[in-house]
């Protein structure tokens, strides 16, 4: 029997990012806040009877011999279910690629939550989520979902109570950045002051103080033009702004949603930057 589903896929930023150290194993050590938000991928899911996993997505350009992640997700809750069927994905993209918000992990998550579902495998978000961190680091978190602090490499979550009424606006200045790139050319000296972790107690205040990368020294430095847009952002009236993850994209914060709207169609008419009004997700 064929089944078809149509699934949101949200995107998250880092509300901030500590780099504690590098790890044995290549990877390093983080402590973070992730909200996720209300820009979504949409993603259509065929599921039926037979055997193989197919994945269209539209704007992007697989390059020779890599596979989508959302792909790589199929086939892996399929083999870990010891079943076969057939997965047709089709990956309609409104986050950018690249862009320091998550997009590939939070589409693998939401492949494994489908197909899940839809074929009543019965696995819990906890063997969704060991399985989605053999994809990706964030993949755990996705399936978790709205506002989490982070540690390890991304994997440990703890809830996070995040104001729902604030306002964000993204802008992505067209261009990808590499996150391995990044963290190759990270080099790591004083750390950020996490003690705005501890004080953090819900208002708007301790949300901006919350407003840390680490990741911003590499990224700003290669790419000036996100220090204009931070700027920018300031000018529109956001109380703070910072690059999510490790770019290139930056968000301005705003208590008025309103206000953030605004600054989103002026930015819009007067520069070439995509830019998307945004609110937290639960």
């Amino acid at each position: 029997m064929t089944k078809e589903g149509i699934f949101s896929a949200p995107a998250k930023i880092n509300l901030c990012l500590h780099v504690l150290g590098r790890r044995a194993d290549g990877y390093h050590e983080l402590r973070m806040v992730m909200q996720q938000i209300n820009l979504c991928d949409r993603i259509r899911i065929l599921v039926g009877a037979g055997d193989g996993v197919t994945v269209g997505c539209s704007g992007v350009d697989l390059a020779e011999g890599t596979e989508n992640i959302a792909a790589r997700a199929a086939r892996l809750i399929l083999r870990e279910a010891g079943v076969r069927a057939v997965v047709d994905i089709e990956i309609d993209k409104k986050i950018p690629v690249a862009a320091g918000l998550g997009g590939g992990s939070s589409d693998a998550a939401a492949v494994l939550k489908a197909v899940n579902g839809m074929l009543a495998l019965g696995f819990d978000d906890f063997a969704l989520a060991k399985m989605g961190l053999s994809l990706g680091a964030d993949v755990p978190f996705f399936i978790r979902g709205g506002a989490a602090l982070a540690e390890g490499i991304g994997e440990r979550l703890r809830p996070f109570s995040i104001r729902p009424d604030v306002g964000y606006l993204l802008v992505n200045p067209g261009f990808a950045v590499s996150t391995a790139w990044v963290y190759r050319n990270l080099v790591l000296t004083s750390k950020g002051d996490e003690a705005n972790l501890a004080r953090f107690v819900g208002c708007y205040s301790g949300l901006l103080r919350l407003l840390h990368n680490d990741l911003e020294k590499v990224t700003l430095t290669y790419y000036p033009v996100l220090k204009d847009i931070k700027k920018r952002l300031l000018k529109a009236g956001a109380d703070g702004a910072l690059m999510s993850g490790s770019g290139p994209t930056v968000f301005g914060l705003f208590r008025d949603r309103a206000a953030a709207r605004r600054a989103g169609e002026e930015l819009a008419r007067t520069t070439s930057w995509q830019v998307f009004p945004a609110e937290p997700c639960s």
